[in-house]
């Protein structure tokens, strides 16, 4: 006779643990809110009040396509150290220096200030707490130096941002500074009217953002308190004309920012003209 088998109920489940409980609201806010929710950065607080400092300024854009093959080629042939960074910031400042106007200010009392030395506000990414950041790093007179000096120094920069004084501003004073109200906007408006405060923040600003984004292409940025801004964007190799030759060279888009305010159009452009000069002869590099 067949005996009929009774299936066994199954055991009960074991008590949730408080830390699944909490994975499993954590887990339900997320699908209901698709969204996260963080803290600003410190250092996106000082771009911004930058960017709000420089809206006072009367901007007139210049794009500018530069043929810097032969400077490349001084480099791969004699095994240089310079970057192309390093020599553009030279070129720059060395442009600057024949044209002092382009990047004179306007002090508290209305009077223009016109300095004696390019002191270039080049930013360098650096490793922060909250991710990598646009440091403004401070090359002063970087019209007197070479590319291969300059060069060395933003590498240093970037490996070691502690090593300078806006490194150790960003890592220590700026948590600080930037929970007073208003304190950030108060040291960016000291940076534009005050000549010592000037002297710390630099005359000219050099960003470049050719190199993360690859191939040809200019970049039209917002001014900040500087009254010469120059955008490195792109570089590739495009047709040119060559003493009535079409070659395949390397072109480098930049775009000139000035102040209108300081700065006419026939001083910027002679300016430019320089600046490209400078570029296509690579003289820096001689």
């Amino acid at each position: 006779m067949a005996t009929r088998m009774r299936a066994r109920p199954d055991p009960p489940a074991a008590p949730a643990r408080p830390a699944d409980r909490r994975w499993g609201r954590r887990l339900e806010r997320r699908l209901r809110h698709p969204y996260e929710t963080r803290r600003i950065p410190v250092g996106r607080r000082f771009v911004t009040g930058a960017l709000t400092a420089g809206r006072r300024i009367v901007p007139v854009h210049g794009l500018v396509t530069v043929d810097v093959t032969e400077a490349r080629d001084r480099f791969a042939e004699f095994g240089r150290r310079e970057t192309l960074t390093g020599f553009v910031l030279t070129c720059v400042a060395r442009a600057a220096a024949m044209h002092p106007e382009v990047h004179a200010y306007r002090d508290w009392r209305g009077r223009l200030i016109v300095p004696n030395q390019v002191d270039i506000a080049a930013l360098v990414e650096v490793a922060s707490s909250d991710g990598p950041f646009p440091m403004a790093h401070l090359v002063r007179a970087a019209d007197r130096r070479t590319p291969a000096d300059i060069s060395d120094e933003l590498r240093h920069v970037k490996a070691d941002p502690a090593s300078v004084p806006a490194g150790r501003l960003l890592s220590h004073a700026a948590p600080w500074l930037a929970r007073i109200p208003g304190a950030v906007a108060l040291f960016y408006l000291a940076a534009a009217r005050l000549p010592s405060m000037r002297a710390m923040a630099g005359t000219v600003a050099v960003s470049s953002i050719g190199m993360f984004g690859g191939g040809s292409g200019a970049a039209i940025g917002h001014p900040t308190i500087s009254t010469l801004n120059i955008y490195v964007g792109g570089l590739s190799e495009r047709p040119h004309v060559v003493e009535g030759e079409i070659l395949v060279r390397d072109m480098l888009d930049l775009t000139v920012t000035v102040d209108h305010r300081i700065v006419d159009g026939a001083p910027a452009a002679r300016f430019v003209a320089d600046l490209r000069r400078l570029l296509e002869r690579a003289a820096p590099t001689e």
